[in-house]
């Protein structure tokens, strides 16, 4: 009977060491879950952030911040870069790639970034008359250059302005995605504005956040 009492005894302390086991191997498997390359989407993104910056936020003028920016809309782009209908002979063979690794799990992740705006600083006066004349872009981007995600319009707030500018010329020039019927009101609105406007225009959409 004392040995039974004895393991009686016992037993709260083993329930507490057991408790505790099983609670270190949970805290162990959620810190390795919390590793940044660890989240659905990481490892196949590797590669976008040599040029995209990391987690997709881009400090470069030239180079489009793709952290945010709707899944959809991302995976829309990939598909027509690989596809040679948005042209670029430098996007075209790592969006295949990307379709070969599993492009739900790239837009994904990147779409569930958080956004770091540029952080290249634009001229005040550039600001000021990109605000005046952005009225005619602010029916499908809206007034603040948010976009509209039923619509896959990207949005452009905080967008670096080397880049913005880069693709309202090609938009002007039907250099990119040419034939595109969504796109066609587009491209007849850039061609009605002075090439001189599209830098004051990137001015104020890189400007907003």
């Amino acid at each position: 009977m004392s040995a039974m009492r004895r393991a009686m005894a016992l037993t709260p302390r083993r329930i507490a060491l057991a408790a505790s086991l099983v609670l270190g191997a949970v805290a162990g498997s959620a810190a390795h879950a919390a590793g940044p390359l660890d989240e659905r989407g990481a490892l196949k993104s590797i590669t976008c952030t040599a040029c995209h910056g990391q987690a997709g936020n881009s400090r470069s003028s030239a180079m489009p911040i793709i952290a945010g920016q709707d899944a959809a809309y991302l995976k829309k782009q990939i598909e027509d870069y690989a596809a040679g209908k948005r042209l670029s002979a430098e996007m075209e063979p790592y969006a295949k790639q990307v379709l070969n690794m599993g492009v739900d799990d790239v837009a994904a992740y990147f779409a569930s970034r958080r956004r770091e705006p540029t952080p290249i600083s634009s001229p005040a006066d550039a600001v000021a008359r990109g605000r005046s004349a952005a009225s005619q872009c602010a029916g499908c981007h809206g007034p603040q250059g948010q976009g509209d995600v039923a619509k896959l319009i990207p949005s452009l707030a905080g967008q670096a302005p080397g880049y913005l500018r880069e693709q309202m010329l090609l938009f002007k020039q039907d250099r990119r995605s040419p034939g595109d019927p969504a796109l066609t009101a587009l491209k007849a609105l850039m061609k009605a504005i002075p090439d001189e406007t599209f830098g004051d225009l990137a001015a104020y959409y890189s400007s907003l956040r």
